[in-house]
């Protein structure tokens, strides 16, 4: 599932860097911004079938490639 994820990232921030560097700055290096983060949002839902509403979404939660992993694999899990 992590590589998957991790696939979807890379594609939605059109960098593979992504995939080889877990703590990542994702907003800060200005990687993922709004629009890409809503792009994400619809590409985990369609790819995935996990359900993510940008009103529950928290930046925080999303801001290396290793905590959008572990946002996104305990959602699925739940």
């Amino acid at each position: 599932m992590k590589d998957q994820i991790l696939d979807i990232l890379a594609t939605v921030a059109e960098t593979d860097e992504v995939k080889s560097q877990p703590d990542l700055a994702l907003y800060d290096l200005q990687i993922l911004d709004s629009m890409k983060t809503v792009e994400l949002i619809v590409a985990l839902g369609r790819d995935l079938g996990v359900d993510i509403s940008p009103a529950e979404f928290e930046r925080e939660a999303w801001a290396t490639p290793a905590l959008l992993v572990a946002d996104v694999e305990r959602r699925l899990a739940s």
